[in-house]
Parts: C-alpha cells; sequence; structure tokens
C-alpha cells in the first residue's frame, strides 16, 4: 500500500492518503517534458529547443506553455526567465496560460501551496503589467478569492497584493469600466473588514484612497453597479474622504459627472447579480448553490453547521452575512421545479442566518440587505424573486420565531421614514409597490394575518396599520402559493409540518462533505439525491406572464410567438431569430436573466420523460435533436471560442442551466449525438467554466448525477464519449464510478464491457486503479 501512495505533488497541499489531483498530474507532466529543454544550458539554447518542441503541433505547444507556467509557480528562481520564454513561445497571446490560472483560482486556490500562492498572485501581476488580452478577467477572478469578514494573514496578503497590482497598474484599469466598477465593489466592501492594527489601517487607507481616485476620476463607470453601490457607500460613510463624496452626490452630482443626475439615478438602479456575486469566494459560492439545490429541507443542519464554521464563527464575519443575504436574494433565483420540490428554500438560509447575528449593527446591515430591493422596487425592472424571501422570511417564522418577525416588520416600518427623509415618499412607494406585487403574484395573499397577527404586540401593530393600511383590512386567514414554499416528503427520517415550523432554521441532523450520504434509520447507507417532482400525464398551461413585462416588445413577440406555436419546426425558426437578436450588438443584457426564465418555463416539456430515441439510429438521433432548445446548442457549435458572440451564448445557457440544472446533460446529449456537433465536444468544458459553478469537474459530476436520476440509458449512451473527452476529470473519479455502477443492469454492464474490449473506452488508468480503491475504503468507512 505504501508503494501505492504518490509522493507529495509540486503544486497542491495534500496528505499521503489523498487521490493524485488531475489538473496538478497534467502540469506536472508537462513541467517533466520540458525540464530536459531548459536545464543546464544557456537561455538562448533553452529558447531555441523551446520553440522547436513548440513547432511540432499543438499538443507540444500546450506542453511547453503549461510545462514553463508549473516551473514559474514552483521554481521561484526561475520564475522571470520562465516568463520570458513563455512570452515568446506563446502562439495563442497566452490564452492556454490565462485559461489555466482561471482554472487554479477557481478550482484550486484554496488547496495551493504557500510558495505556488506567491507565484500564481506574480504571474498574475505581470501578465497585467504586459497587458496580456483578458488579464481583467484573471483580476476579476483572483479579487473573487479575496474573502469578506476575514483578517487572517493570508487573506490581508492577498487583498493587499491586489491593491498594488491594481495601483501600479492604474493606467491599464482605467480602460475597463467593468474592472473599474468590480474593484469599487469589492474594495468598499473589504474596507469595512480592515480596522484595528497598524497594519489593517495602513491597508485600509490605500484601499479609500484608489477606490475614491476610480469614484472621482470613473463615477459613470461605477455607476453601473446600481443600487447596492449606495449600500457600501453607507457604510464607510464615516470616513472623511467619503463624507466629502456623499457631499457630492447629494447636493452637487454634477460635480462628478455632466450624466448623473443624483442619488435617486443610483436607487432605481438594480444591481447585477455579477457584482452580488464577486463578494462570495468560489468555495463559498458552490456550497450555497449546493444547498439550495439538492438538500432537503429538514436535512440542512450538518451544512449549515460546517459553513459556519468554515466561514461564519470569527467576530469578523459578522459583515460577510450581508453579501450572503443580497447573494441568495439577488442571485439564486430557483426554477418552479426547485421551488415545488423538497429542496431547501431561500427563506430558510436567510432566516438561519439572521439568527446567526450576533451584534446590533451587524443585524441591522443584515435586514437592510434583505430588504434593500424593495425600498425602490419597480415592477417593470426588478424581480418578485428579489423580494419575495423577506415576506418568507416573515410569514414562517411567526409561529415559530415572532421575535425574527416582529423586528423585520418594525424594520420595513422604521426604514421608510429614516432612509433618506428627502426621498421618504419614493421609498414607502417602493415598499407598496413590493406589497402589491407579492399579492398580485400571490406569493403571500393575503397579508392582513401576517400584519394584524395576535402575536405582535400592540404598538407594532398599530405602527403597521399606520404604514400600510391597504393591506391590514382582510380578516381572511392567509392563503400562500407555492412560489418558494418546500413539500413535505416521505423520507426514511422525515419532518413533520410542525416540527418544519418549530425547527425551521435549525432542523434535524444533517455536514458538508465531499461525499453526500447518510445513514438512515436502519443503518443502511441512504444517498441524498435531488428527486425531481414527477410530472402530470395531463399538460398544464404555461404561465410567463411575470416575465412578460420585463422584456421589450420584440423580443415579448417573439417569445409569445413560441408559446403559441405548434409544431417543433416553427418554434425553431421563433428560437433562431431570438438568439439572432441576443447576438445583435445593441442587445440589452440585462434582458438575459428574465428570458432564460421564460424559455425554462416553454420548454419545460422537452425535460420530460427520456431524452435518447427507443430505437438509436442516425436518424432517429438527429430527429431526437431538433428541439427549439437545442437550436441554442447548434449556434455554439458554429462560432469560435473567442468570438464575442459565443460568450453571450454561454450567458444564456448559464442563466438557463441556474434555473434548469438539466441543461446541463441535455448539452451533453447535444454534443454527443447530432452531427452539427461532430468533434465539439469540449464546447461543455467553456459551458461549465461559464456557469455560476466555474468549474469543470463539479458541474460534470452534477450533470452526470442529474442524468443518472433521470435517464439510466442516456447515462449509458454518454459514458464512453464522457471518459474520452474529459479524461482528466474522469479516470480517477470514484465518484462518476459510483453513479454508474449503481443503476445499470447486467445488459448495460455488459454493453459497457464491450466498449471497453473494443478499446472505445477506458475507464481506468493503470497507475490509478489502486487510489480509486483506496479511496473508496475510506469513503465507505
Amino acid at each position: 500500500m505504501e508503494a501505492a501512495l504518490k509522493a507529495k505533488g509540486r503544486l497542491l497541499a495534500s496528505s499521503a492518503l489523498d487521490a493524485k489531483d488531475e489538473l496538478e498530474e497534467k502540469l506536472e507532466r508537462c513541467f517533466s517534458v520540458i525540464s530536459p529543454l531548459v536545464n543546464g544550458v544557456s537561455e538562448r539554447e533553452a529558447n531555441d529547443a523551446l520553440n522547436a518542441h513548440v513547432c511540432k503541433g499543438a499538443q507540444q505547444h500546450e506542453e511547453v506553455c503549461l510545462g514553463l507556467l508549473t516551473m514559474i509557480l514552483t521554481e521561484p528562481s526561475q520564475a522571470q526567465r520562465c516568463y520570458r520564454d513563455l512570452m515568446l513561445v506563446s502562439r495563442d497571446g497566452m490564452n492556454l496560460i490565462l485559461i489555466k490560472i482561471n482554472q487554479l483560482l477557481m478550482e484550486k486556490y484554496l488547496k495551493l501551496q504557500d510558495t505556488v500562492r506567491i507565484q500564481l498572485v506574480w504571474t498574475v501581476r505581470e501578465v497585467v503589467k504586459n497587458a496580456v488580452l483578458g488579464a481583467d478577467g484573471v483580476c476579476m477572478t483572483l479579487m473573487k478569492q479575496i474573502a469578506g469578514g476575514d483578517v487572517t494573514p493570508k487573506n490581508i496578503w492577498l487583498a493587499e497584493n491586489v491593491l498594488e497590482i491594481l495601483v501600479e497598474q492604474r493606467e491599464w484599469v482605467l480602460k475597463s469600466n467593468m474592472l473599474i466598477a468590480m474593484i469599487v465593489y469589492t474594495y468598499l466592501r473589504l474596507i469595512v473588514d480592515h480596522h484595528g492594527t497598524p497594519q489593517l489601517q495602513a491597508l485600509r487607507q490605500k484601499e479609500v484612497d484608489f477606490c475614491m481616485t476610480l469614484l472621482r476620476e470613473k463615477f459613470m463607470d461605477c455607476t453601473m453597479i446600481g443600487r447596492d453601490l449606495v449600500r457600501l457607500l453607507q457604510n464607510v460613510a464615516r470616513i472623511p474622504e467619503f463624507e466629502k463624496l456623499w457631499r457630492d452626490i447629494l447636493h452637487n452630482p454634477q460635480a462628478l459627472s455632466p450624466q448623473f443626475t443624483g442619488i435617486l439615478q443610483l436607487l432605481q438602479t438594480r444591481t447585477s447579480r455579477k457584482f452580488l456575486a464577486c463578494r462570495l469566494t468560489p468555495d463559498m459560492e458552490t456550497k450555497l448553490l449546493f444547498m439550495t439545490s439538492r438538500v432537503r429541507f429538514g436535512q440542512q443542519k450538518r451544512y449549515q453547521d460546517w459553513f459556519q464554521r468554515q466561514y461564519l464563527s470569527t467576530p469578523d464575519s459578522q459583515s460577510l452575512r450581508c453579501d450572503l443575504i443580497r447573494y441568495i436574494c439577488g442571485v439564486v433565483h430557483p426554477s418552479n421545479e426547485v421551488l415545488s420540490s423538497d429542496i431547501l428554500p431561500r427563506w430558510a438560509i436567510i432566516g438561519w442566518l439572521l439568527t446567526t447575528c450576533t451584534s446590533n449593527v451587524a443585524a441591522s446591515n443584515a435586514k437592510l440587505a434583505l430588504f434593500y430591493d424593495w425600498l425602490f422596487f419597480n415592477p417593470e425592472k426588478d424581480s418578485i424573486m428579489n423580494i419575495e424571501p423577506a415576506i418568507l422570511v416573515m410569514h414562517h417564522s411567526m409561529k415559530p420565531h415572532p421575535a425574527i418577525t416582529a423586528t423585520l416588520l418594525d424594520f420595513i416600518c422604521r426604514i421608510i421614514p429614516h432612509f433618506y427623509p428627502p426621498l421618504e415618499s419614493h421609498v414607502r412607494q417602493g415598499v407598496f409597490n413590493s406589497l402589491n406585487h407579492i399579492v398580485e403574484k400571490r406569493v403571500l395573499a393575503p397579508l392582513a394575518p401576517l400584519f394584524d397577527n395576535p402575536k405582535l404586540d400592540k404598538e407594532l401593530r398599530a405602527m403597521i396599520r399606520e404604514k400600510f393600511p391597504e393591506f391590514c383590512s382582510s380578516p381572511s386567514p392567509p392563503v400562500e402559493v407555492k412560489i418558494e414554499e418546500s413539500v413535505a416528503v416521505d423520507m426514511d427520517n422525515h419532518v413533520t409540518d410542525k416540527e418544519q415550523e418549530e425547527n425551521c432554521y435549525d432542523n434535524t441532523d444533517a455536514a458538508f462533505s465531499d461525499d453526500e450520504e447518510e445513514m438512515n434509520n436502519k443503518g443502511k447507507k441512504r444517498e441524498f439525491r435531488f428527486h425531481p417532482i414527477k410530472e402530470a400525464i395531463v399538460e398544464e398551461p404555461v404561465d410567463i406572464t411575470p416575465y412578460l413585462d420585463q422584456l421589450d416588445d420584440v423580443l415579448k413577440e417573439k417569445v409569445l410567438l413560441i408559446q403559441k406555436g405548434r409544431d417543433t419546426e416553427t418554434q425553431c425558426e421563433i428560437m433562431q431569430e431570438i438568439v439572432d437578436m441576443i447576438l445583435e450588438d445593441d442587445f440589452d443584457t440585462e434582458l438575459m436573466v428574465t428570458l432564460a426564465s421564460c424559455l425554462v418555463e416553454l420548454f419545460k416539456g422537452h425535460f420530460r420523460g427520456e431524452v435518447l430515441p427507443e430505437e438509436i439510429t442516425e436518424e432517429s438521433l438527429e430527429e431526437s435533436v431538433g428541439k427549439p432548445l437545442y437550436v441554442t446548442f447548434r449556434n455554439l457549435c458554429q462560432m469560435q471560442e473567442d468570438n464575442s458572440s459565443f460568450s453571450l451564448l454561454l450567458e444564456l445557457l448559464s442563466e438557463l442551466y441556474q434555473k434548469q440544472p438539466k441543461i446541463g446533460y441535455h448539452l451533453l446529449y447535444y454534443l454527443r449525438a447530432s452531427k452539427a456537433a461532430s468533434g465539439k465536444m469540449r464546447l461543455y468544458e467553456s459551458f461549465a467554466q461559464a456557469t455560476q459553478l466555474g468549474d469543470l469537474h463539479t458541474c460534470l459530476m452534477m450533470d452526470m448525477k442529474a442524468c443518472q436520476e433521470d435517464d439510466i440509458r442516456l447515462l449509458c449512451y454518454l459514458t464512453p464519449t464522457i471518459y474520452t473527452s474529459f479524461p482528466d476529470e474522469t479516470l480517477r473519479s470514484s465518484e462518476l464510478l459510483n453513479m454508474i455502477v449503481a443503476v445499470i443492469d447486467s445488459a448495460q454492464l455488459q454493453e459497457l464491457v464491450c466498449h471497453i474490449m473494443m478499446g472505445n473506452l477506458v475507464m481506468f488508468r493503470k497507475d490509478s486503479v489502486l487510489n480509486i480503491l483506496i479511496e473508496e475504503s475510506f469513503t465507505n468507512l
């Protein structure tokens, strides 16, 4: 066994029992290729040898580039020389290097050895200094790794070094309006955490100075942040430099920009989810998305405990609650299928976060984060999903935690006159619009039983009646329509409705771990799976009315035509017209979220039943990929990956994926089955990186898991292609192997054996079999 255990890797900090990481192994393999070419020779000879190797083909180009990157990361003394060589031999404008740096930042940053982490930041500094195309994206990914509410030395070191890079390359920064806005959003948030010690005070002053420079010189670029810019500026308002800025914003807006009309302009602009998501590290984001898409209501305690131990256990982490709540309200918008399932609802996570606030300031800021979209809510521009969690937290807390409901109702009453007195009428109208929209959409209807509940004290009820008389008149009991509500299902250790109410934020024993298994009451292992709701045979009419008003007239007309279309060919033609509109230069990308919501509803029939034809022939496969949804896939296959249109379609697919996770394995099926997609399977990697998961391995495992639960035949059909196309992610994945062997029957097993015997399928490498068995033995202990 000892002989089988690999030596410690050069990049990642790992124990002897950890399976070898595929990316690390690939980089080390490339390192071993270039080491003989550059060691013990002059720089000129090394450069000639590298160029000669690169000229042999694409694979050799990749080996040299990734080998040099690995040497930069692991041998600091060789970094300058290797970077010069890399700039000279790269044939793709350093695109491959930027992709791998992004992958390391998104997927492996927390596991990197200290030296590698330092060198990775050094490498980012160099690509920024050389203004490499795409370096702004790498900078934004690196900033995402600076955790809020964390003043540990490693996190402070990262915040300081990233700031130094940006200050040094200020002229380069000023050329990218999105990067400017992202920097301001990030560092305005971090300033709040940096106080106390002289080192933190010094860093804070640098952050203040740089933010002020960007705000003063590029204010209109910063306004793209929207209303959350005001929220962040409120938190730093007492710092002298920001006091002066506030005076200009309130009383002399033209001094900042002739196009800036005043604070109302900011407050009426919804903040894009890109900004809300940037303040969560990739690990936080993955765990939250997992909880809101995979964890059953009633089984969340172990996951919440893990999250709290990891991120919310220190006094400094109090400020992180606001980031999490804004992310859940503004970014996590589950599909109707998830909303009507037994998956943990958003309001339960937010309620739990509110109960973990231990300071009054943190509690007030958390409540403001929850209600922030209410204050200037416009039904035509804003989404019901942004305001829905707050009303459901209050509704569900009334019985088990009346104090939470009372404090939230008191907050919303008092915020109207006190948020900003000159805009009191606007705030009042915004809150009224929110409540009215909640009633219209029947999130909770009527509101009177909540607002006039006997569990509330008389003073609060009187204040509510004074502020919201229109919603306090109905004596009838509340009727809740399931926009975001969990369905009680029969589970091995199920929780009754009464128990769910009494323990809705702190429920039965359930730990974030890499395996998602738990012991049931019979002592057997039971796997937590996301079980889709079984669809009724009778087709229910699709209601996309809530989304139509948020689309422009032309797009609305196209969506309605798809809804009315009866034959698939017509729907495909209209879908192509919609794709063409998206690819036009003047398309408003803010409409992408709403359009995705419409398409998921219209095409929900695509996700029912089996995807794979009963009889597999060329004709039946082509017919099966002739669905309107697949028009987007087809267009993606026809584009170059460096095309801006390619990125737009990936953004649409990312939005669709967030609302309907089955999109992932449908894309895999299209790339496998369609003639138009022949040889294009690697497009799935671009899709995975464009999703909020941002990680090929995680995305692939989740999609194959969903496929396993929905369509075992399709799982078997995809398996050979998945193993062949993504060997780095599959050949040592015990998780994927488990998925397959857990469900296939003897005939399907025989089919896979045939593929292996014919050489069409490799499921193990010789050196990985024992690693997988060791990993499995420890998993099953």
